[in-house]
């Protein structure tokens, strides 16, 4: 039978790989470039409805993705009032997309406007409330360390994180542009430092070529993170040395295909050969930057039933791998547990 999409969106799903930033869709974006464009005459900022045209692809992942942030999301989004529209507008999507457990990260970063101390903490406060208002979705928060950061930039993040560890930080992450060079040794300390405190770590690994040298690849892997995303550019020992250590991985179908991270299409994607490893990794499809290529999660398990001829009950058990790798908690693992439990039962997927 043909997986529907109303059938992927029912599904209580476990979301692990979504960038805040990355998240707000093109309407959310409008709405707050209307607000400013009344309140400032000046308004320079092209409309988000042109920037972030539908179907859009970056062929030049350098030139043309990375830039959308830091020239203009983060540009558009720089008051406290429009954090708070864009994040409570983000969490409405995520829940409205049947997600029952949201782990979203984001890097702190600082406008005319707000700190990053601010810039966390009113996150954090959306966070709460929405965790408040409803039980069908809870959501924790991921602190990123950027690739271009300072010693300094990265020391003050992993500060936030553990000053507000009690809040709902359940991580820290590595991401940012792939092409920068890092500073291996500068992250061994600031990762150490977290883990002793209790967070967990998930990394981007292994994203372009540029970012698959042994070194780093060895490098990042001595800090034991306890995830890992994109894991495209692979050496096959080092896929043995993951499967050994049944590591889970956060696996981007449209995000990897739209920015040209990899070739061939969804058919192509290495999904696939992650997926046949399942048993020995786990396998958790995630958005990454929903609001940029536009595939929310149900999409993405449409889109895997679709190229790899999953059916009902490989999709559900996907979910319920993925629950084994949250960071949140063993009683939001039960509550997950249940929720899929109750799915099964209800939907007769067998």
């Amino acid at each position: 039978m043909e997986i529907s999409h109303d059938f992927t969106k029912s599904l209580p799903k476990i979301e692990l790989h979504a960038h805040l930033t990355g998240s707000i869709t093109r309407d959310c974006l409008h709405d707050i470039w209307l607000a400013e464009s009344e309140e400032h005459l000046d308004q320079v900022l092209e409309d988000p409805l042109e920037v972030l045209k539908v179907d859009r692809w970056f062929p030049d992942l350098f030139q043309s993705f990375f830039p959308l942030f830091t020239s203009y999301i983060y540009k558009l989004v720089s008051t406290i009032p429009s954090l708070i529209y864009s994040t409570n507008a983000v969490l409405t999507d995520f829940s409205a997309d049947g997600v029952c457990y949201l782990e979203l990260r984001t890097t702190p970063r600082i406008s005319p406007y707000f700190t990053k101390e601010q810039y966390i903490k009113t996150v954090l406060d959306c966070i709460s409330r929405h965790n408040k208002s409803q039980d069908a979705m809870h959501t924790y928060l991921i602190l990123s360390i950027d690739r271009r950061d300072t010693a300094a930039e990265a020391a003050s993040t992993i500060d936030l994180a553990i000053r507000h560890q009690d809040r709902g930080i359940v991580a820290v992450d590595l991401c940012g542009n792939p092409s920068h060079p890092l500073d291996i040794d500068m992250l061994h300390h600031e990762f150490s430092r977290a883990k002793a405190a209790g967070l967990k770590l998930t990394l981007h690994f292994a994203e372009t070529p540029q970012s698959s040298s042994r070194a780093e690849l060895e490098g990042l892997l001595a800090v034991d993170p306890d995830r890992l995303g994109h894991a495209i550019h692979v050496p096959e020992d080092i896929k043995d040395f993951l499967a050994a250590r049944s590591i889970g991985l956060e696996l981007c179908l449209s995000c990897n295909v739209l920015a040209g991270l990899t070739t061939g299409g969804y058919n192509e994607h290495h999904f696939w050969e992650w997926y046949l490893r399942r048993g020995k990794v786990v396998v958790m499809l995630c958005t990454d930057d929903v609001g940029v290529f536009m595939s929310p999660q149900s999409n993405e398990y449409h889109l895997a039933a679709k190229h790899f001829d999953l059916k009902a009950e490989n999709l559900l058990d996907m979910c319920d791998a993925a629950s084994t790798m949250i960071f949140g908690g063993q009683d939001e693992k039960a509550r997950i547990k249940q929720k899929i439990a109750i799915f099964r039962t209800n939907r007769d997927v067998s």
